[in-house]
């Protein structure tokens, strides 16, 4: 039987040609979407790593009359210690401009033992950073006080960072870096944190500690308030800002406002290739119709004949419906042979489980849709009658 159906459709090879092309970039589309979407829901499914809520993000720039460096630092740390004696401060902190869900990141490559790993996001804070974020130490400890005094070369570095280069090994204790100069000693790992959004995975990250000198280039004090901070006691903390850095531009962000606005900026891609898929699924389907519905109207001959000498309608309407199916098939081994490629090549770093089920996934939905798309064709085939048929012809 299926040699026959194989004979019939490579007769119609030209035919059919469109329609297997319009699957097989239908199957690509949706393996794209299943593999971005599988991709996110595995990122939201893992923790955040810390707590943004009732954490606000003050962004500043330095201006400073004074050059003197000792009058620059005690100007900033009698800022944060103000803002931390506010009655509805809990904590509070200078960072870098990449703080969490911010535009701006910073980023560098390391060697360790001869092992290179890019892109690592370098983050500078100062000792209340754990505090304030709720970020959760797994070995070893955060930076105090005495450290930020200190001229030894240490750092904080996260779990996945610790996961690359030392394994199921303690980190603390060993040193990052190959060159002298550039040889850090590692007193502590924190959880990993996803400081870009919801749907993207935790990267290696950097914490290194702040020194006097970063207050002129830091740029960011993140503050952790109590639930019942509202918009007049963040206009008090504005008025507190504005007072001690004149001609400064200052902008008050909430963390989880922030999350909102990256989240919905991660999914414009996602959006946009299920509206590509959603058109070309349409495409595909209007295909289907027209090809099945145009062979039951120039086989209506062949189709009242088989029925004439006593093929049940099933078998009429099954046969177009493997007819579909095979189609579906031939383009499916084509796409699968593309799509393949993506996990043995490790193409965007993604795992391999991502690519496998989406695959999968695309290929069940592409089967799905034909099949569907096919059913009424076929019913339709069956319900010709033989006399009229002949008759016809």
């Amino acid at each position: 039987m299926f040699k026959h159906l194989f004979k019939m459709i490579w007769n119609k090879k030209k035919q059919n040609s469109l329609l297997i092309v319009e699957i097989l970039l239908s199957f690509l589309v949706i393996f794209a979407v299943f593999s971005f979407a599988l991709n996110s829901y595995n990122n939201y499914a893992k923790p955040m790593g810390f707590n943004y809520d009732h954490v606000w993000a003050i962004s500043y720039n330095h201006t400073l009359e004074t050059k003197n460096p000792d009058s620059v630092t005690l100007v900033y740390q009698t800022l944060l210690r103000d803002i931390q004696s506010l009655p509805l401060v809990v904590d509070a902190g200078y960072a870098s401009s990449n703080i969490p869900f911010g535009s701006n990141h910073m980023s560098t490559g390391i060697t360790t033992n001869g092992l290179y790993v890019d892109r690592v996001n370098n983050f500078f804070m100062d000792e209340n950073y754990v505090n304030v974020m709720g970020v959760k130490m797994l070995s070893g400890r955060w930076y105090d006080k005495g450290d930020l005094a200190s001229k030894t070369n240490i750092i904080v570095i996260n779990k996945s960072l610790k996961d690359k280069l030392f394994g199921n090994t303690d980190a603390v204790g060993k040193f990052i870096g190959d060159k002298p100069e550039n040889r850090k000693k590692v007193i502590g790992v924190i959880d990993d944190i996803k400081t870009d959004g919801d749907y993207q995975a935790p990267t290696y990250g950097l914490y290194n500690k702040q020194d006097t000198a970063a207050y002129i280039w830091m740029g960011r004090i993140l503050v952790k308030v109590a639930p019942e901070a509202n918009a007049a006691f963040e206009g008090q903390l504005y008025k507190l800002m504005a007072g001690r850095l004149k001609k400064s531009n200052i902008e008050i962000e909430h963390l989880d406002n922030k999350l909102t606005a990256y989240n919905k900026f991660t999914l414009v891609p996602l959006i946009i290739l299920s509206i590509v898929a959603a058109f070309l699924i349409i495409n595909v389907a209007l295909g289907i119709f027209g090809v099945l519905w145009y062979n039951i109207n120039k086989r209506r001959g062949e189709i009242g004949l088989r029925r004439a000498v006593g093929a049940p309608g099933s078998s009429v309407s099954a046969q177009l419906v493997y007819e579909a199916m095979i189609l579906a098939t031939l383009s499916l081994i084509i796409g699968a042979f593309f799509a393949v490629q993506f996990p043995l090549l490790n193409v965007f770093d993604l795992p391999a489980s991502v690519y496998l089920f989406a695959m999968l996934f695309a290929v069940v939905f592409i089967y799905l849709l034909v099949l569907i798309c096919s059913l009424y064709p076929g019913k339709q085939a069956a319900a010709i009658y033989p006399a009229v048929a002949l008759h016809e012809e």
